[in-house]
C-alpha cells in the first residue's frame, strides 16, 4: 500500500497544477512533493503527471487515481475533524485569502481576538487582489464582495454592512489645478489609478441622486491593486494627483488634513464584505471556529 503521505502529495499537485503552488498551499516544499511522487510512480509502476516547464497535469491513469482519491481524503479529513470536536478548543491550520482592502480595512479589528481565543489555531491569511477558487488554491475560506461571489457558496457578512469609495487630494493640488465640482471635472485633472493583476483599471463611479456617473480616468501613476496602493496615497499627500479610494483608508489622511474630500456628495456606497467558503457537510475545526467567531463578533458590535 502506498503511504498516505504520498497519497496526499499527489493530490495536491495534480488538483493546483504545479509543485510550488501545491508546496505553498500544504505548507511543505516542492522538492519534497515531488520526491513523494517519484516514489509513489516507483511503486505503482505508472507514470502519474506529465511535467514541462509550464504545467504540470495527469496522465490518463493519473486523472482515474485522482478521483477515487478525492472522496476517500475528504473522508480522512472529515474524521480528523470528528477527533479535533473531541479537544477542549479546536486547533489547526485556516488558510483565508483577501483582498488587500479587508487585510487592512476588516481583519485588524477581528484577527487579535480570535487568535487569543483559539490560540492552538494557526491563521495563514493570503492578501491578493486575483478573483481565486479558493478551493483549488487551497484555501478554507476567502473574504470577497458580492459581486464576486461564486454561487454555490456560502457567504456570511463580516466588517461594515456598508462602505464608500472616497476621493481625494492634497491642498496644495487643490490650490493649484482648482476644485472639481462634477465628477466629470477629474477628466482634466492627474487621476493617481490603480490596476488589477489581469490589467483590467476600474472606473471611478460616482452617484448623487439618481444620477451614476463613470469615468475613465488618466494620470501620471498607475499601481497595482495590492501592495502598491499606498503608493498612490503618497503620491495624492505629496499633490501629485486625485487619489480614489475606500473612504476608511483614507479617512486618517482627512483627519490630519493630509488630503482633503473631493466631491463628497457623489461617493458611490456599496454592500460591504462577505467571508465565504463551501457549504461542506462538515467544516474543519477552525473554519467553524472563525465561522463562529465572526458571527458572535458582528452581533457585539454597537448598532450603527
Amino acid at each position: 500500500m502506498a503511504p498516505l503521505e504520498d497519497l496526499c502529495a499527489f493530490t495536491a499537485v495534480a488538483r493546483h497544477g504545479g509543485f510550488r503552488t501545491a508546496a505553498r498551499a500544504t505548507g511543505t516544499s516542492a522538492s519534497r512533493l515531488s520526491e513523494a511522487i517519484r516514489r509513489l510512480e516507483a511503486q505503482l509502476g505508472v507514470r502519474l503527471l506529465h511535467r514541462t516547464t509550464r504545467s504540470v497535469t495527469p496522465t490518463e491513469a493519473g486523472g482515474r487515481l485522482l478521483a477515487r482519491l478525492r472522496p476517500v481524503l475528504e473522508e480522512v479529513d472529515q474524521a480528523l475533524e470528528e477527533v479535533n470536536d473531541w479537544k477542549n478548543t479546536p486547533a489547526g491550520r485556516l488558510r483565508l485569502n483577501v483582498p488587500v482592502s479587508a487585510s487592512r480595512l476588516v481583519l485588524p479589528r477581528i484577527v487579535p481576538a480570535f487568535m487569543a481565543a483559539y490560540p492552538d489555531i494557526e491563521l495563514d491569511v493570503v492578501a491578493d487582489d486575483r478573483f481565486v477558487d479558493v478551493l483549488a488554491e487551497g484555501f478554507d475560506a476567502g473574504i470577497r464582495y458580492g459581486e464576486r461571489l461564486e454561487k454555490d457558496m456560502v457567504a456570511i457578512p463580516i466588517g461594515p454592512r456598508t462602505q464608500r469609495f472616497a476621493a481625494g487630494a492634497s491642498p496644495a493640488y487643490l490650490d493649484k489645478h482648482g476644485w472639481p465640482r462634477h465628477p466629470r471635472d477629474l477628466l482634466r485633472h492627474a487621476c493617481l489609478r490603480g490596476r488589477f493583476s489581469s490589467g483590467a483599471s476600474p472606473a471611478w463611479e460616482f452617484v448623487r441622486r439618481g444620477e451614476t456617473v463613470k469615468l475613465e480616468v488618466n494620470g501620471p501613476l498607475v499601481v497595482g491593486l495590492g501592495g502598491t496602493v499606498d503608493l498612490a496615497v503618497e503620491a495624492a499627500v505629496a499633490g501629485a494627483g486625485v487619489v480614489y479610494l475606500f473612504e476608511e483608508w483614507l479617512a486618517p489622511y482627512f483627519e490630519r488634513g493630509e488630503l482633503e474630500p473631493v466631491l463628497a456628495p457623489w461617493w458611490p456606497r456599496f454592500d460591504g464584505p462577505f467571508l465565504y467558503f463551501a457549504g461542506r457537510r462538515q467544516l474543519p475545526a477552525p473554519l467553524r471556529a472563525f465561522v463562529d467567531f465572526v458571527k458572535a463578533f458582528d452581533r457585539d458590535l454597537p448598532p450603527g
